[in-house]
């Protein structure tokens, strides 16, 4: 048996629903509000500091400085005042990393000697070679040393051949490596009264850290 509801029991009834769906949306809305994911951080930082790298040289093998310009050139002592032909001379240049270096380096065949200046009619007539750490750089004990450059003459380019390393000391200049140049006249072409001038550079490279 259906009830029926007079007109005005129906519109309560409509309005009392409506109140409750309404109360629904509004505890819903309010339950979306008040959720929050929670958060939060760490910092990290980093120093970053650069190595120190400087090569130095020396004619004698005990007193060191920086001959980092061509007009700084170390001048070396050969006995070459009176050369005649076919006759070779010898000088030693003895380089190491300074105290303040600290990582290793290496000369590179691929560019670590050459000559950067050279004047005089016998630049064409003289040829040289390096020879690394030998016993003694004479004509004696040259030949024990290890070649590292060389050139048919003495015109600009580069000369190396082998590659050499350079160690890094531990707060002291790092193991010298004694280079000794030896230079050779043409016996055939030599000339007279001239004088000739060669500037070699030698460059060291840093080696990476692993």
């Amino acid at each position: 048996m259906t009830e029926s509801r007079t007109p005005e029991e129906k519109t309560a009834r409509r309005r009392k629903v409506q109140a409750v769906l309404a109360g629904g949306l509004v505890l819903g809305l309010g339950a979306a509000v008040t959720m929050a994911n929670w958060n939060d951080s760490e910092f990290a930082e980093g120093l970053f500091g650069s190595a120190s790298f400087n090569l130095e040289g020396s004619t004698d093998g005990e007193t060191y400085t920086d001959h980092d310009a061509i007009d700084e050139a170390a001048q070396l002592t050969f006995a070459a005042d009176n050369m005649t032909p076919g006759q070779t001379v010898y000088a030693p240049f003895w380089v190491r990393l300074d105290a303040d270096t600290t990582i290793d380096g290496t000369v590179e065949a691929s560019d670590g000697i050459g000559v950067v200046a050279s004047s005089g009619e016998n630049a064409a007539h003289l040829s040289y070679e390096v020879l690394a750490d030998p016993d003694t750089c004479d004509a004696a004990g040259a030949a024990s040393g290890t070649s590292v450059a060389s050139g048919a003459d003495l015109s600009e380019g580069i000369g190396s051949t082998t590659s050499f390393d350079l160690s890094a000391g531990d707060g002291d200049a790092g193991t010298p490596v004694l280079l000794c140049f030896e230079v050779q006249a043409s016996p055939d072409d030599f000339v007279q009264d001239d004088t000739t001038e060669v500037t070699w550079e030698v460059t060291a490279t840093s080696v990476d850290n692993p």
